[in-house]
């Protein structure tokens, strides 16, 4: 086999299965009461434990000293692993940031950062929050933090979070450094929103689009904020990304479908060993049940973004464009513990309206669970619909009599493969280096003077151009910082570079909105919701 050809076979899944982990393990897809927790209470002290009789046990006589508290928590993690995917245990240190995406906000400072030659930097400062109020701007390094100094030294960017991040009207002393003067700010730590929505804005006169990176307690609320105000503009068609989307919360969900189904319509259902079926049906509240809806999915889709997807499509009231998702059907509840350490334990499975469970097959001892796009890859499923066969035991029907499949995951309506033309294993390598969003930041931060002739993004995209000159040190760049991989055949990769490039570019000046609007020609999904006509 060619040597390239063999570097693409391995980055090309291994991009596509990077972006699930993250999202999937956010999107535990946890039971519809996200407002409350149980407590965990033991079982009568004079039963026999065999676990706690072998870990006292331990403590007293192994030969080595042992902390019980590790031995407790690995305990549990083992059991808890043999059970599903989805079930696990949450450390008490962990567990403010495993609900914080999920609840919409976290404490700290709000600024976005990127660590650039053991120094960091501001990315951008976060709407209404600390930093923006006090006036850290785009470019600020910041160089101390209570005395600290942070700047030149080996702290990795979880250190530097843990520096930052602390309880609500706190106070943190920053230094920052801006065009070689210091200057000190007294910031008092807020709560600093976590949004749902990456983007939303109208693409043509009439089709607004909307980015969903996940399902939390604010969803809905912003969601209708976005919709209505593009609405508000033109709106009749809509374009809704969940592609990436790892899930949330279930009511999220629920409230999301709502808003596009007529009164009484079956959303999802789940059913467990101990818990009843409980059915979830829209009601009167629906907003935007007209809109010609299209849904945007891919193998990185899960939980609650399959419920949405697979209710609409079970209700024929849009399409779902992409890949078949992620096939992730387990309702979680999570239950905290005395010493505020928690599980998240499955306790039920999704099924669609029309009786679809959304997960697919497991084997709690395996690990190719959450790597299963290697498979499809091999299987040829990223690239070819046909390659997909299903059983007609998993066949099921929409309202309007349209044979849709089961078996995990949902299949889209219109299938769109993976782009393979446009990308090759230096374009991955790049990627995952993250050698293009370094030099487009890097780039901003030399000529921010320069760009600020740019008064809005529309006079931006319409003239700057990645000219050849930038092109030729964004590859001497890449080779000086790590690319092992030769360019190869730039006439046909250039394009796409010079694009990514000037994507990044854009998300330094105008943040999601500048970026999506420049990478979505590159968008083949995109660009066949925008193009599809006929609706359902």
């Amino acid at each position: 086999m060619d040597p390239k050809n063999n570097k693409l076979a391995i980055y090309l899944p291994l991009a596509f299965s990077i972006a699930l982990g993250l999202g999937i393990l956010i999107g535990t897809g946890l039971n519809s009461n996200h407002n409350s927790s149980k407590n965990f209470f033991s079982l009568q002290p004079n039963s026999f434990n065999k676990i706690n009789e072998l870990i006292n046990f331990i403590e007293q006589e192994y030969v080595d000293d042992i902390k019980k508290e590790q031995l407790v928590d690995k305990a549990i993690n083992s059991i808890l692993s043999d059970l599903d995917p989805h079930s696990y245990y949450i450390a008490e240190e962990e567990l403010a940031a495993a609900n914080e995406p999920l609840e919409g906000n976290f404490e700290g400072i709000g600024i976005e950062f990127n660590m650039q030659k053991d120094t960091l930097i501001v990315i951008s400062t976060i709407e209404g929050g600390p930093s923006e109020a006090a006036g850290i701007i785009a470019g600020d390094r910041l160089i101390r933090v209570n005395g600290e100094t942070i700047a030149g030294k080996k702290i990795d960017s979880e250190g530097i979070v843990k520096k930052l991040k602390g309880a609500k009207d706190t106070k943190v002393e920053v230094t920052v450094l801006r065009k070689n003067k210091k200057q000190n700010y007294t910031l008092v730590r807020g709560k600093i929103p976590i949004k749902s929505i990456d983007v939303g804005y109208m693409v043509t006169s009439n089709t607004g689009y909307i980015k969903l990176s996940r399902f939390a307690k604010n969803t809905h609320q912003e969601f209708v904020e976005t919709a209505s105000v593009l609405k508000s503009k033109g709106m009749t068609s809509l374009i809704l990304d969940l592609r990436g989307n790892g899930g949330g919360y279930l009511d999220a969900a629920i409230s999301l479908a709502d808003e596009f189904l007529e009164p009484k319509k079956l959303i999802v259902y789940t059913e467990g060993k101990a818990r009843p079926k409980s059915s979830h049906y829209s009601t009167n509240a629906g907003s935007f049940e007209n809109l010609n809806l299209s849904i945007l999915v891919d193998e990185g889709s899960a939980s609650a973004s399959e419920i949405l997807a697979g209710a609409i499509q079970d209700h024929d009231k849009g399409l779902i464009i992409g890949r078949r998702t992620f096939g992730k059907g387990l309702v979680q509840e999570q239950v905290i513990w005395p010493d505020n350490s928690a599980i998240r334990l499955t306790i039920a499975r999704y099924y669609t309206p029309s009786g679809r469970c959304i997960q697919k097959p497991y084997k709690t001892e395996g690990e190719d669970y959450f790597n299963e796009t290697y498979q499809r890859y091999e299987k040829g499923e990223l690239m070819e619909k046909d390659s997909i066969h299903f059983s007609d035991s998993l066949k099921f029907y929409t309202e309007r009599g349209r044979i849709v499949y089961g078996g995990g995951g949902i299949m889209p309506d219109i299938f769109v493969p993976v782009d393979t033309t446009e990308n090759n294993f230096f374009i991955l390598e790049l990627n995952q280096l993250g050698l293009i969003n370094q030099f487009a930041f890097d780039y901003v931060d030399n000529h921010r003077d320069v760009l600020k002739k740019f008064k809005n993004f529309e006079s931006f995209n319409t003239t700057f151009q990645i000219t050849e000159s930038i092109f030729n040190d964004f590859i001497n760049y890449s080779k000086k910082n790590g690319l092992t991989s030769e360019f190869i055949d730039l006439n046909k990769s250039s394009r796409t570079l010079k694009t990514r490039l000037k994507a990044h570019i854009a998300k330094q000046l105008w943040k999601n909105e500048g970026f999506y609007k420049v990478i979505q020609s590159l968008d083949k999904t995109f660009q066949k919701a925008l193009n599809t006509k006929t609706k359902i």
